[in-house]
């Protein structure tokens, strides 16, 4: 009988601790060991090139470079890296993004406890896993036509107060083409009026208050 190496994890959070109780919760466990902590996706991108570890756990706000970037920016380095995004918002869009970006998983910081270390060991193995209140609030919009980049940018400024014709000056486009965006908005989200589609996608993670 062979001993395999421990599972080499890469661990990127700008909270110190909840990377002293990730950090205590993988060390605990003889298959798998924590070889490097980062604050932020730029170091993490920077200790990826260096440890090349099996395994990345990727928190998405982060400052100096967040965790999208750097799932791009590992992932150019090596495509098949294993990353796990670790994050408080339940979004389906994050999630989508992320997943189409090449994170492997996607996992909830309130199951760390209970999914954490078999998530860890699944991705290793080459498998995926979603949250499963995560992969609710994905199928429940399978099939949507998602917020064009357009969209999401007036309904953020939307979210700021602004009017329409103030929308229309920031954009450099006119009133009445931001109420086209408007309707197209609201019908995409399958909201009832402005107010509601902010709500709405905020909630999903696509634009940000």
């Amino acid at each position: 009988m062979t001993v395999r190496d421990p599972i080499r994890v890469l661990m990127a959070d700008d909270h110190p601790l909840i990377r002293e109780g990730i950090s205590a919760l993988v060390s605990s466990q003889s298959d798998m060991a924590i070889v490097g902590e980062a604050s932020n996706g730029m170091e993490a991108t920077a200790m990826y090139k260096a440890l090349m570890p099996d395994v990345v756990l990727l928190d998405l706000q982060m400052p100096a470079m967040g965790g999208f970037e750097a799932i791009t920016a590992i992932k150019r380095l090596k495509p098949s890296a294993r990353i796990i995004v670790l994050t408080t918002y339940e979004g389906d869009h994050l999630a989508s993004r992320a997943i189409s970006l090449g994170a492997r998983a996607y996992l909830l910081k309130s199951a760390v406890r209970r999914e954490l270390l078999n998530t860890i060991r699944a991705v290793f193995r080459g498998q995926k896993h979603i949250d499963a209140k995560v992969a609710e609030n994905l199928s429940h919009h399978v099939g949507e036509s998602p917020l064009t980049d357009r969209e999401a940018a007036v309904l953020s400024l939307i979210a700021g107060g602004n009017s329409n014709r103030a929308v229309g000056v920031a954009l450099a486009i006119t009133e009445e083409t931001v109420k086209g965006y408007v309707k197209n908005i609201l019908a995409k989200l399958n909201a009832k009026d402005r107010t509601h589609a902010v709500a709405l996608a905020t909630k999903r993670g696509i634009i940000e208050l």
